[in-house]
């Protein structure tokens, strides 16, 4: 009898082990995720999550379920940057204009949930690197378009080179909201060494904001 009660008592140590090691090792790979931040409105709400998974775009209910989400009032928010990606689920672009609007961001990610038609409106968006549109209501497959990657480096100590006598070479792409109905292809160009914003394009809404003597040279992008 002393065997058999050994080798059940070996049995039950090793798979309370191996559900030790089992927890641990999911932990861990759970921590090791980079979390990415959505932000959506609903019924006049804006809701501010943290996610560890991609949620199906403009699933409200699977994003307050599978995230870390949090009300934001309006009036409380403020321009920051995201270094990371993200995501931004829209039916107007009053929310965008809010959210985007000289606002930092490298990866972004916008998915129109509406129906109705939008204007053509312009967004000032500093640094974006990759953009991704999609429009879930409609025939309007997922595009993207890469604007800047780690690639340019050489490219742009070049432009750093041909700039030196600036302090720094900042890049700003002016986003067409009316691409969301869906009428062309996603489309970019880009202007580069660019001195003044308010001399070279006089006519751009929000070229006013920028200083003609701030010392800096611009990479331009219009997306479209």
């Amino acid at each position: 009898m002393k065997p058999i009660a050994f080798s059940a008592f070996s049995f039950w140590l090793a798979l309370l082990l191996a559900g030790f090691l089992g927890i641990h090792i999911t932990g861990s790979f759970v921590r090791s995720q980079k979390n990415h931040t959505l932000i959506f409105t609903k019924e006049n709400t804006i809701r501010n999550c943290s996610c560890s998974a991609d949620i199906r775009d403009c699933d409200y209910c699977l994003a307050n379920l599978m995230c870390n989400c949090r009300t934001v009032l309006p009036s409380t928010i403020e321009k920051t940057t995201y270094n990371s990606h993200l995501t931004i689920w829209f039916t107007d672009t009053s929310v965008l204009e809010m959210l985007l609007n000289f606002t930092k961001v490298w990866d972004l990610k916008l998915s129109f949930c509406g129906t109705a038609p939008l204007p053509t409106e312009y967004l000032a968006i500093w640094g974006l690197r990759k953009l991704r549109v999609n429009k879930v209501k409609g025939w309007f497959p997922e595009q993207s378009v890469t604007i800047y990657s780690s690639s340019n480096n050489e490219k742009e100590d070049s432009l750093a080179v041909q700039n030196k006598d600036r302090q720094m070479l900042a890049h700003i792409s002016f986003l067409d909201t009316s691409l969301f109905n869906g009428y062309s292809v996603l489309k970019s160009y880009s202007v580069e060494n660019v001195s003044s914003i308010t001399k070279h394009f006089s006519s751009l809404l929000y070229s006013n904001v920028f200083s003609t003597s701030d010392n800096k040279s611009y990479v331009v992008t219009f997306i479209y």
